[in-house]
């Protein structure tokens, strides 16, 4: 498949009013660090500039009223500056500028304008950014350039490590699980009915994208980025030559903005070029399956692997002009790897780790969404005698999966899910991040068939289900000790 562009061109920018004006200072705040020569403040003034969030040119920025993305702000020691505050796209942000001390509160649609105020003590060149997990990395941050010198040391009380702020994460605190958890797995016997052949047809598809608090595991929540609040999203299934419609929702509470990048689509960066979409909107397209296969879908919103990693992806079944072979059940799962604050297992809300997830370094390994999803919510099920097929798909969005069903072979198995690609009698699969394969085998003896992940280790981290297979065994298949 050819390389795509993970990010969006630029959004529309809505620009603010924004002015620059020197007046004497009636009160300031103060809120930040000082040198050690002590001099005479300079007459005070208040500067005052207003930013709008927004995304330009596939990446999360500031903006001032003429365009120019991440502005430097220029004040002199003395002075009061005072920062209007707008999330242009609608998303929730903040401004911090830990060298000083400084940090705006939460803004959002929801919240509208807030302002963050401060007087400057020290010259010098400040970095102000978005503390959001996620948005200083893929964009938004800009430089506070001071003039002057610096007042006396004991107008403030700031430590003189401050600038160790920048490069130093802020500690988390730890909370316990949330109790209005829900569950976020996927049914993976939730396949949409078989085509079949049958003349192209539009389809009109609509998905939500909601951020909850799901069930990790038991006793550890997470806040989840989903589609239509499951993980993977929901399957979807056309055939070569449909069109569909897809409209794409961002729940109205949502923090952040969404958007999908279907594999199967071509152009328009997947549909991820034209589905950004604020808290509270929704955006459409549509396209042609020109191609059969499996494919994956993702969020396709900068910091993309963040989003992936949070749960937003899922796949898309296209299948080809005749259909696929008649078989007794098919599933649908997929795996993801996650990257927290905590150690697996620990009985918390864990908040996502974006320096693990850079570093490649995940704490769980999840069969649809979840530990114990595919063990203790929903175990795949099978009678002997009957073929099963399954879908199974990587949303990553780092790690390579070696598929494997312990006590089983796969009779067939579609190649990077290729239908041109069929291979037969097959032990273990390997599926890329953002990849898939399609699998089925002939169950001939019950028991607990247990579907993992042959990089062994990660078992341990999550990534182990069930395939329960009932009914009497084919004579001469397998027996426990001696004939």
């Amino acid at each position: 498949m050819s390389m795509r562009r993970l990010f969006p061109t630029a959004l529309p920018v809505a620009l603010a009013v924004s002015f620059l004006v020197c007046v004497p200072a009636a009160s300031a705040q103060t809120g930040s660090v000082s040198g050690t020569t002590a001099q005479t403040a300079p007459a005070a003034t208040i500067k005052r500039f207003s930013l709008h969030t927004n995304i330009v040119d596939g990446k999360m920025v500031y903006v001032d009223d003429k365009g120019a993305v991440n502005p430097t702000l220029s004040a002199a020691v003395g002075d009061t500056v005072e920062i209007l505050l707008d999330s242009g796209e609608g998303a929730e942000h903040d401004l911090v500028v830990p060298e000083l001390n400084v940090a705006s509160p939460k803004f959002s649609a929801s919240t509208g304008r807030q302002t963050v105020r401060f007087k400057v003590t020290q010259p010098g060149e400040f970095t102000y950014y978005c503390s959001v997990p996620g948005h200083r990395q893929i964009g938004m941050e800009g430089k506070l350039k001071v003039t002057g010198q610096a007042v006396a040391a004991s107008q403030t009380g700031a430590s003189t490590d401050a600038a160790l702020a920048l490069y130093t994460p802020a500690p988390l605190p730890q909370r316990g699980a949330d109790p209005a958890a829900v569950s976020i797995s996927a049914d993976p016997a939730k396949v949409p009915p078989a085509i079949g052949p049958r003349a192209p047809q539009t389809q009109k598809v609509r998905m939500e994208t909601v951020e909850l608090a799901g069930k990790l595991d038991d006793g550890t929540s997470f806040t989840y980025w989903t589609f239509n609040r499951q993980v993977p999203g929901p399957m979807l299934r056309a055939r070569v030559g449909d069109t569909i419609e897809l409209t794409l929702a961002n729940a109205k509470d949502s923090k952040a903005i969404h958007s999908i990048d279907l594999h199967a689509v071509t152009g328009g960066h997947g549909g991820g070029e034209h589905t950004q979409v604020a808290p509270g909107t929704e955006k459409t397209i549509a396209f042609k399956a020109l191609n059969p296969g499996l494919y994956v879908y993702h969020c396709a919103t900068p910091l993309v692997p963040q989003h992936i990693a949070a749960g937003m992806y899922g796949m898309i079944l296209i299948e080809p002009e005749a259909g696929l072979p008649k078989v007794d059940r098919e599933y649908y799962v997929m795996q993801g790897d996650m990257y927290t604050h905590r150690p697996f297992g620990a009985k918390v809300h864990q908040e996502p780790d974006l320096e693990k997830m850079s570093n490649e370094l995940p704490d769980y390994y999840v069969f649809n969404g979840a530990v114990g999803a595919l063990t203790k919510t929903n175990k795949l099920q099978a009678k002997v005698g009957e073929t099963v097929r399954i879908y199974f798909g990587v949303g990553g969005p780092n790690k390579v999966a070696s598929f494997h069903i312990i006590g089983e072979i796969f009779d067939k198995v579609y190649g990077e899910a290729s239908f041109t690609g069929l291979k037969n009698d097959v032990q273990t699969t390997l599926v890329a991040p953002g990849g898939a394969t399609i699998v089925e085998l002939k169950v001939e003896h019950p028991g607990s068939y247990l579907l993992v992940d042959h990089a062994l280790s990660r078992t341990g981290k999550g990534a182990v289900g069930v395939l329960e297979v009932t009914g009497e065994g084919v004579p001469g298949v397998y027996k426990a000790g001696k004939l």
